[in-house]
């Protein structure tokens, strides 16, 4: 039987670096089954492949959240001139990134974007259920020039559908959809939760979407709170949320008091912007807090912020433990 509050992490782990020094295919399945079998030994209940599939030696500082899905779509360049710079850098949609990932230039297709692939390569070495994660149209339409659509909605509209099609039949336990924008725009609310809602429809099993303010070097990258956010939340058609609490004001955990309680609340009780290792006391502190302001019942999964990727392994693999170690003590006592 599952344990009452389940274990899992947000999706990405750090490259191994014989990975990056001698990448290949053979070497990123080597690494996704290392990558599973840490959480495995760990104690993760739900564990996630590493996003390792993402990861491209030519641009080593990110985790391809972004460019991963939007560099093989048909109807987009990629090559960005000078005039496009400016053009994107003008805009507000995105305050921390002046170059755009691509410009739309045509309608949207999925060209050579094939999740299914890189999913089922995960499955073929996973020890047993794993989540997937997908990153959200509504975040992937703030990366982009619009020269095709020339209306936001319609292009988000147009990533979310495209991307519902992707998800379809995924081999894996639970989809779960990542954004990491709106959290700073809650005026764009109705259409991400449009968008968000039209890819988890997509999905027939465990549905899942993570929530952060961003996380850049250890920064916070997006201004917010969640009080701003708990209508937005409650439309979403997920069976649980991932949410990001350890790294956000204790004020913040009372607010999400008020989600509908339809919907699983998982608690981020790892921050991934610091070093330092939690202890499983604290850990178990966190989840006895956050039990305590949200209600019993409410809190189905315990997990860490955010993805690990900017993390060295050493500080990972211990934060891990004492995810799961700070869990069994919550529920033991």
């Amino acid at each position: 039987m599952s344990p009452r509050i389940r274990t899992t992490t947000v999706g990405s782990y750090p490259v191994p670096d014989w990975l990056a020094a001698l990448p290949s295919e053979q070497a990123r399945l080597d690494a996704t089954r290392v990558i599973f079998n840490i959480q495995h030994q760990a104690g993760i209940d739900l564990p996630t492949d590493g996003e390792l599939y993402r990861f491209d030696i030519n641009h080593p500082d990110t985790n391809g959240m972004i460019d991963y899905f939007i560099r093989p779509l048909a109807g987009v360049s990629t090559e960005v001139g000078a005039s496009a710079w400016r053009k994107f850098a003008g805009t507000a949609n995105m305050g921390f990134r002046r170059k755009p990932a691509g410009v739309v230039t045509a309608a949207l297709d999925e060209g050579g974007l094939n999740l299914f692939a890189d999913c089922l390569l995960a499955a073929s070495v996973a020890p047993g259920p794993f989540k997937f994660t997908v990153t959200s149209p509504y975040m992937l339409a703030r990366t982009l020039l619009d020269e095709h659509y020339h209306n936001f909605e319609r292009l988000t509209l147009a990533l979310a559908d495209l991307l519902a099609e992707q998800v379809r039949d995924l081999p894996c336990a639970c989809v779960q959809v990542d954004e990491a924008n709106v959290t700073g725009n809650p005026e764009d609310a109705d259409l991400a939760a449009e968008a968000i809602n039209r890819v988890l429809e997509a999905v027939s099993f465990e549905r899942a979407v993570h929530f952060c303010f961003g996380n850049y070097g250890g920064q916070t990258i997006q201004k917010g709170e969640w009080k701003k956010l708990t209508g937005f939340l409650s439309k979403l058609k997920t069976n649980h949320l991932v949410l990001e609490v350890a790294h956000r004001p204790a004020e913040d955990l009372e607010a999400l008091r008020d989600v509908d309680p339809k919907i699983s609340l998982g608690i981020g009780v790892i921050d991934v912007k610091v070093n330092q290792v939690e202890t499983p006391d604290e850990v178990a502190r966190r989840l006895e807090a956050a039990e305590k302001a949200l209600g019993p019942g409410r809190v189905g999964w315990a997990h860490p912020d955010c993805g690990f990727w900017m993390l060295k392994r050493s500080v990972v693999d211990r934060k891990l433990e004492a995810l799961v170690k700070g869990r069994d003590l919550y529920l033991a006592r």
